[in-house]
């Protein structure tokens, strides 16, 4: 980013009357990833939104999005089926709910179907 553009980039401050003030810019700040054994992972099914489609959804996983996205491709690879991670939420794509919650606790996690 170019000096000229760094005003882009500060949110909410319009002006300000201080003559020291510097602005900083947030930081994205992953969350470090738990140990499998720490992880209270959800499993439920969804189909709103999604055109009448079923996806099993894992929910409340917390770390970092390589290795939401390293968990993602584990379960889709052993449940051979598509999917996807957004928002730190894990689609996959029908009902496997039994099949996923069976994954996910030979891998150490703890997972409950709802």
């Amino acid at each position: 980013m170019s000096k000229k553009n760094s005003w882009k980039n500060r949110e909410g401050i319009v002006y300000s009357t201080k003559e020291d003030f510097a602005y900083t810019h947030q930081s994205n700040h992953e969350a470090e990833t738990l140990p499998p054994a720490k992880q209270n992972l959800r499993v439920l099914m969804d189909n709103s939104g999604r055109a009448g489609k079923q996806v099993t959804l894992v929910t409340g996983f917390i770390g970092t999005t390589v290795d939401l996205e390293t968990l993602t491709k584990l379960l889709k690879t052993k449940c051979g089926v598509g999917g996807s991670a957004k928002e730190g939420e894990i689609l996959i794509q029908g009902d496997a709910r039994d099949k996923i919650v069976a994954i996910l606790t030979k891998e150490g996690y703890k997972a409950r179907k709802f």
